[in-house]
């Protein structure tokens, strides 16, 4: 018997994200798991205050929401593998690494893979790391996956 039986993946539809997702997929044929699949768009309204400015936003969200879910079923069709599992995917709306840790113990991960773009200096500092800051709260182990790099050197 396995011990992981659900998987959660988030994507960000990034070169990264598909790279990891051949991971989630493999993990989930070879553990006979569920693969949860999730995108999480930035939620606006905590930035629109007044009526008149999110009556305004209303139909940009509604767009980007729109657009969030076209780009993750052309994301889907790519994997023939897919179809060889039981998996499902979902759209979430908010800050994506709490979505992520809130999701993994809704649908009670036993396991997380998820890509990371591998950030250093100045760019990790000025975006952060939704990949970390997963690793450090999550409920469950986190697979990281990064892109292979040929050109990394030792300073």
């Amino acid at each position: 018997m396995s011990f992981i039986t659900k998987i959660l993946f988030p994507t960000d539809f990034s070169e990264t994200s598909e790279y990891a997702m051949k991971y989630a997929v493999d993990f989930a044929r070879a553990f006979d798991a569920e693969l949860e699949i999730v995108h999480i768009l930035f939620d606006d309204s905590a930035l629109v205050s007044s009526y008149m400015l999110h009556s305004a936003f209303r139909n940009l969200s509604t767009d980007l929401e729109k657009g969030a879910k076209e780009q993750l079923q052309k994301f889907l069709d790519k994997y023939s593998k897919l179809s060889e599992i039981n998996f499902s995917s979902k759209l979430l709306k908010g800050s994506p690494f709490l979505e992520i840790i809130n999701e993994a113990r809704n649908f009670e991960a036993d396991m997380i893979v998820i890509g990371t773009h591998g950030r250093t200096g100045i760019e990790h500092v000025l975006f952060g790391s939704t990949a970390e800051n997963v690793v450090r709260k999550a409920p469950c182990p986190v697979f990281t996956v990064t892109l292979p790099d040929s050109n990394f050197t030792m300073p």
